[in-house]
């Protein structure tokens, strides 16, 4: 057995085993779980049927020292809007292969479903009926398909061991002023999913686009996944689908920078929107771990690098594991088309070597 081989066994154990003796009635222990770092893949976060990951990323997670990849998931590239609950299963061969290098490179793999049947951060007009923000009846039909799906996957895939694959619900759900629906929601794919896998990892996204804890998820023993791109003034300078009023700020950015209604962004503002904000989950054993995050290309390289460095302090003090989005892309450490950036040319790719050596040190 080697190394890697055995430290996955370690965390299978660590995961599985979550002191299950003691536990109340009626809730689940919480999990326990490494501090994961790494990065998003998107080749079908698009929905584009036949896009494959590629095994080079994988790779190169691996020669870096990293160890996560979320798996963003358009259920687009398997099935239709047309009709939610046919499934192409051969579709899903390119994420059976990302699964398996996963396991070959030593990379734990999160599958999520960036658009479930029902609900897409982006679009979500186009989906037949709508799981947030609808009558009843509209959110109980879209939640059958998403149930529909999520329990296929649970079959397809029950003999992957929780050390090496999780399960992410959904992204990014709405901003909210009540939480009720999604806790409905997520416990229903929750329970799916263990009818199925009963000891499967399962990440639910924190409410309000990933930026708020769900105490209503406190007993599922689940880890809750927070998307931090505060203040979106420096992550997002001009993204062009963030709506403007979406913005602190549309100035130039600078870190640490005060925004349009005089408020410091810093360090320690951070602190109190990403760490503390998330106590009332931390204080009682759950676990986080920060799904998204990263900066757009249009932000200039030093502020970029600037931010960056105080998520990563922050979270390294928490001990809380990240996924960057992405790789390679506008957010990333490879071919992101940053204009203030000296790139090194890697294997054929253009590699921001500044950035990589931060992350690897956070």
């Amino acid at each position: 057995m080697t190394r890697r081989e055995f430290l996955g066994v370690s965390a299978g154990a660590l995961l599985l085993g979550q002191g299950c003796a003691g536990a109340a009635a009626g809730r689940r222990p919480q999990p326990r779980i490494p501090r994961w770092r790494g990065f998003n893949l998107t080749a079908m976060a698009g929905g584009r049927p036949g896009r494959e990951f590629a095994e080079s990323d994988f790779q190169w997670m691996a020669e870096w020292g990293f160890d996560f990849a979320r798996l963003p998931l358009s259920y687009w590239a398997w099935s239709s809007p047309k009709d939610w609950m046919t499934i192409n299963s051969e579709a899903l061969r390119p994420l059976d292969r990302a699964i398996e290098l996963g396991r070959q490179h030593g990379i734990h793999t999160s599958v999520a479903f960036h658009r479930i049947p029902g609900y897409c951060v982006n679009g979500r007009e186009r989906e037949p009926y709508q799981l947030f923000d609808s009558p009843r009846d509209s959110m109980l039909r879209a939640l059958e398909a998403a149930k529909h799906h999520w329990r296929f996957f649970a079959e397809r895939y029950r003999d992957v061991p929780s050390s090496r694959m999780s399960f992410d619900l959904l992204n990014e759900p709405p901003f909210m002023a009540d939480q009720s629906r999604y806790v409905e929601v997520a416990k229903a794919l929750i329970a799916t999913i263990r009818e199925v896998s009963p000891d499967r990892l399962i990440f639910a996204n924190g409410a309000d686009i990933g930026q708020t804890p769900v105490l209503g998820l406190i007993d599922e023993g689940i880890v809750q996944s927070s998307h931090d791109y505060q203040p979106k003034m420096v992550s997002h300078y001009k993204a062009t689908w963030v709506p403007a009023a979406e913005f602190e700020s549309l100035e130039k950015p600078t870190w640490p920078m005060v925004d349009r209604h005089g408020v410091l962004w810093n360090r320690e503002k951070l602190r109190a929107e990403e760490i503390t904000k998330w106590r009332p989950l931390t204080d009682r054993g759950a676990p986080v771990h920060v799904g998204e995050w990263g900066c757009f290309t249009q932000t200039p390289h030093d502020v970029c690098l600037a931010w960056m460095a105080d998520q990563l302090a922050l979270w390294k003090e928490a001990g809380w594991g990240w996924s960057l989005w992405n790789l390679r892309g506008a957010f990333g450490i490879a071919d992101s088309g940053r204009p203030d950036v000296r790139y090194e040319d890697f294997r054929g790719h253009k590699l921001d070597r500044r950035m990589l050596e931060l992350l690897r040190a956070g």
